[in-house]
């Protein structure tokens, strides 16, 4: 008999090589031009990152008991008649602890505000520019309730006095420039029902509000003021 021949399929000789995995170059240099690279991409900038809120002497002030204000089971009661208080002193005080999330200093903080801001009277007016700082400094913590809470008080702060509006026109570069970035900032929920809307918390309804009532209560140069440092505004005096 001849032996046929053998029809089992033979193992290839040659061995696959695999193509090396790529490095991560530096943009613009030299070595992007070379073979299995891959640049890098560009850093985040994290703007919308939420950033730790600037020391300030309100916890320790709390703590060592310089408040006129007592905590109770509805939120607090004053020692003292409102009125007679030291507005250069407190009102600042209370709204550097806008930016205090903990419980119970922000109930200390926000009511305090709120509560000055509607017994003051023409008292809140003289301490505009020690208010600047520790609103500025709520809105760069870049944290969705402390920035909405703070537009609530600065609205209060408008409607508190006549001339409010007109005293923050030259303090627009320092307030502004967050509320740009945040404008926009809408829930897309789809079809569903948006309720922070009537709860008082969708950061780009609290814009606007804000923007416009500083544009009624701003004088003649509000609304060219916070058109340059927001671009997509759109007045609500003049359309």
């Amino acid at each position: 008999m001849v032996r046929g021949k053998d029809c089992r399929p033979r193992k290839s000789t040659c061995t696959s090589t695999k193509s090396p995995a790529k490095r991560v170059v530096p943009p613009f240099s030299i070595q992007s031009k070379q073979r299995n690279t891959f640049v890098a991409p560009p850093p985040s900038c994290n703007a919308f990152r939420e950033r730790p809120a600037a020391n300030n002497l309100f916890r320790y002030r709390y703590h060592r008991g310089d408040f006129p204000v007592a905590l109770e089971t509805r939120g607090i009661s004053w020692k003292t008649d409102i009125t007679k208080l030291d507005f250069h002193f407190y009102l600042p005080m209370f709204f550097e602890g806008l930016t205090d999330t903990q419980h119970p200093y922000k109930v200390f903080a926000r009511q305090a505000v709120h509560d000055m801001l509607t017994y003051g009277g023409n008292k809140t007016f003289p301490c505009i520019p020690q208010l600047i700082i520790p609103i500025k400094n709520a809105f760069n913590t870049r944290n969705k309730e402390v920035i909405c809470i703070t537009l609530k008080v600065l609205q209060h702060l408008l409607k508190s006095n006549e001339q409010v509006g007109e005293a923050l026109v030259p303090y627009y570069r320092q307030l502004l420039p967050v509320l740009n970035m945040f404008k926009n900032c809408n829930v897309n929920c789809g079809d569903e029902i948006d309720y922070t809307q009537t709860r008082g918390k969708n950061i780009s309804d609290l814009i606007n509000e804000t923007l416009e009532l500083m544009e009624k209560t701003g004088g003649e140069d509000a609304f060219i003021n916070i058109k340059y440092l927001v671009p997509t505004y759109e007045s609500c005096l003049l359309n």
